[in-house]
């Protein structure tokens, strides 16, 4: 991996938040299609590269509740901010736990008769998040308590699964918040499904990597910026520290040398990193394959061009083939290098292959319009 920072004339806010959210669902829609498939039958299936493209899947793919959590929590961090520019104070975080109500009433699972009952939104509304995508158990437990999950009132607190990360990149997109802010409203919207002190950090982490990537850092600045305050937490997660140093670790043997790089095999990356399944691992699978696949050099010395698209294209075959949770890693990838390049780093077949872009970008949109329009 080439230490030169990886950036070119830089995003408009509103196109690092489209593609931020259409980046995540398009590595979650892919990975989404072998999510449950070990590396042998992807490669029986789509040949020895694995799956590569939406090209080869005849039935197309769909985006799952990795996707449909992402938008829920852009919803109410939108309702928040809403409720904060007509000059009213709002929790944020009970504003994400009732739109993850709402998100669990699309999925047919009831809760006690004491839980608070949301008002519908516009999300709620489209049909395309109404599906039932694999929804993960400790999600669906925790909301369905009908209880307001915290750090020192827990629900599953002894849950580390990746349903916190995937959620995640939208606390990083609100322009303006110190990275303190954006690290607590993620690690608290965390505690409400998962109680592991993991679960949590690696949340905050991911936002504060997707903060620091609007906020201009370059690919590697940022990581080391969100590894550097994962270490500095009193009770920081040793598991999250040790994977995301030795993602970095090997995304940096990966390209030293820019004429014999060699990428992980996907049964190495998943010895070394995990499959996913869990929360720091999602989270290292994910960086390791976007730094892995960084094309060499100062992107800003470069015209606008393929790299950005072959850039998202190499990291996202990357972060799916393998035996684990493919559409976590592909849509936490997919959400880093949106928040990076913006939208020009879509491939736009991939965009005419996507489920519902048009939910995706209306709720951009709304985040757009009470945050930087």
């Amino acid at each position: 991996m080439s230490t030169e920072p990886f950036r070119r004339t830089a995003p408009t806010p509103e196109s690092r938040i489209h593609g931020c959210l259409l980046g995540g669902a398009l590595g979650d829609s892919l990975g989404y299609a072998v999510e449950f498939d070990d590396i042998s039958t992807i490669r029986s299936r789509f040949g020895p590269a694995g799956l590569q493209d939406f090209s080869a899947l005849d039935a197309g793919s769909h985006f799952s509740d990795d996707t449909q959590m992402t938008l829920y929590t852009v919803d109410g961090l939108v309702e928040a901010l809403e409720w904060a520019n007509d000059g009213t104070a709002a929790d944020a975080n009970a504003c994400v736990w009732l739109a993850y109500l709402r998100w669990l009433a699309t999925q047919g699972v009831p809760v006690p008769p004491s839980a608070p009952a949301p008002q519908p939104r516009w999300i709620d509304g489209q049909a395309a998040l109404k599906h039932r995508r694999a929804p993960g158990n400790a999600c669906l437990s925790g909301l369905a308590t009908g209880e307001m999950g915290t750090v020192y009132r827990p629900v599953n607190p002894d849950s580390k699964g990746c349903g916190t990360v995937m959620r995640s990149a939208p606390f990083g997109l609100i322009p303006h918040v110190p990275a303190e802010a954006v690290y607590k409203l993620s690690s608290d919207a965390a505690s409400l499904t998962h109680g592991h002190r993991s679960a949590r950090q690696s949340a905050g982490t991911f936002s504060l990597l997707i903060h620091a990537l609007v906020s201009g850092q370059s690919l590697p600045e940022a990581a080391e910026f969100a590894l550097d305050h994962a270490r500095s937490q009193a009770d920081a997660e040793p598991a999250l520290i040790d994977r995301l140093q030795r993602a970095l670790q090997l995304a940096e043997s990966s390209g030293q040398d820019a004429t014999a790089a060699r990428q992980l095999s996907p049964e190495e990356l998943v010895r070394e990193l995990g499959e996913g399944w869990v929360a720091e691992e999602a989270l290292a699978v994910a960086l390791y394959a976007v730094l892995a696949t960084a094309p060499a050099g100062d992107l800003n010395s470069e015209p606008a061009g393929t790299a950005p698209r072959a850039h998202f294209r190499d990291a996202i075959a990357l972060a799916v083939n393998h035996s684990g949770d493919s559409d976590s890693t592909g849509s936490i990838a997919g959400n880093i290098l949106g928040a990076f390049y913006g939208e020009e780093c879509l491939p736009a077949e991939w965009l005419e292959a996507l489920e519902a872009p048009e939910v995706i970008r209306g709720m951009a949109r709304q985040l757009i319009s009470v945050t930087v329009a």
